[in-house]
């Protein structure tokens, strides 16, 4: 199985890119819940050796925690994470959502990684002139900074794929907690995708304030 890898990390650090940022988001399909996207980057270029980890998708829940621990405890990563609600989706359509959501991840990022270069005494380093996006998908995102869309980067960019996984278990943590406030729903099983569960308990118990309007349930 092909796993992602540092190719194009490596190519835009040559270039003199210093925090090179992968992209992702979960949550475009479910019928309830938040999109949740990742901006994640290591600090300052340089491969940190990690191996074997995979788009969010192709994992275990249990595997996606064991590497969100691995990446939470590792000195170098750092991310950020952007959460859109469910009422402004049905305000704004998911699409426009998930831009949303992957720009505010960058902006989190951002904060998060001016503490860090305080620390180090590399604050002269600014995020904007020094950074590159990657993007998971075919689109662009209206924010002041050089960037690439790639279709399927989940299961090609180390960056994008460690993304996904931060991402996906923040999400999936969230609607573990949504299913302590709405236990008649499912959440800690489904969390918030159409299953056939899900629809049934939608069709006997009606919407709770957190599904999403304006997708069609049926």
């Amino acid at each position: 199985m092909r796993h992602p890898n540092f190719k194009e990390e490596k190519i835009l650090w040559k270039r003199g890119y210093k925090i090179v940022v992968g992209i992702d988001e979960v949550g475009r399909g479910p019928l309830a819940g938040p999109v949740v996207a990742a901006a994640f980057c290591f600090k300052i270029d340089g491969d940190p050796g990690l191996r074997r980890i995979r788009d969010s998708k192709q994992l275990t829940a249990k595997q996606r925690e064991k590497i969100y621990e691995t990446l939470k405890n590792n000195s170098d990563a750092e991310w950020g994470i952007g959460r859109v609600s469910e009422k402004v989706i049905d305000k704004i359509n998911i699409l426009q959502a998930t831009k949303l959501a992957m720009q505010k991840a960058v902006k989190d990022l951002e904060k998060n990684l001016k503490k860090w270069l305080v620390q180090k005494k590399c604050d002269r380093i600014n995020f904007a002139p020094n950074s590159f996006l990657i993007i998971d998908g075919n689109f662009g995102l209206d924010i002041n900074i050089p960037q690439k869309s790639i279709i399927k980067a989940d299961e090609k960019v180390f960056s994008v794929a460690a993304a996904s996984i931060v991402a996906k278990v923040t999400r999936d943590r969230m609607m573990m907690n949504y299913h302590k406030k709405y236990p008649d729903y499912g959440f800690d099983k489904h969390k918030g995708y159409g299953t056939k569960l899900h629809r049934e308990l939608i069709k006997k118990y009606s919407f709770c304030k957190i599904h999403r309007k304006s997708f069609r349930i049926s």
